[in-house]
C-alpha cells in the first residue's frame, strides 16, 4: 500500500496524477491498481484534459447540482461540493499490464478539487 499526497493550489480544481500513479506502481507487472481518495469535497476520475477541457469540466459540475437550501450542519455552502464528490466518485480501480496501467489513448487519472485549496490523500492498493 502507498500514500499519494497532493496539496491542491484553487478552490476549484483538475489535477492529473497519472505520472503520480505510474511511479507507485513502478515494480509491479500485472494485476489491479485500486485507488481511494479519502476526502469527501473531492473525486477521482479518468479525463481527456485536452486545453480547457478541465474548465469544461468544472463548469459543467457546477451547473449539475442544484442551488437549494442545504441543511448540512457543519457548512451548507459546501453541500454540492459532497454531491459532487459523491456522483464522481471517491476511487478507481485500473488495470495494470506489464507494469503499465491499462489506459485509453487520451485517458489521464484526474483529482477533481472541489473545496479547496486542500492537502489531499489517496491511498493506493496494488492486487495482483
Amino acid at each position: 500500500m502507498a500514500t499519494i499526497n497532493i496539496k491542491t493550489r484553487k478552490q476549484k480544481q483538475v489535477i492529473d496524477i497519472t505520472d503520480l500513479v505510474y511511479k507507485e506502481i513502478a515494480k509491479q507487472s500485472n494485476g489491479v491498481c485500486i485507488l481511494f481518495l479519502t476526502h469527501t469535497t473531492a473525486a477521482l476520475t479518468t479525463a481527456d484534459l485536452d486545453p480547457g477541457s478541465d474548465l469544461d469540466m468544472l463548469d459543467a459540475f457546477q451547473v449539475m447540482v442544484p442551488v437549494m437550501k442545504y441543511r448540512h450542519p457543519h457548512n451548507p455552502d459546501h453541500m454540492p461540493d459532497h454531491i459532487l464528490s459523491s456522483l464522481i466518485g471517491s476511487s478507481l480501480s485500473i488495470p495494470v499490464r506489464d507494469g503499465k496501467l491499462v489506459l485509453g489513448q487520451w485517458q489521464k487519472i484526474v483529482l477533481i478539487e472541489l473545496d479547496g485549496p486542500r492537502d489531499r490523500q489517496i491511498i493506493l492498493s496494488f492486487l495482483s
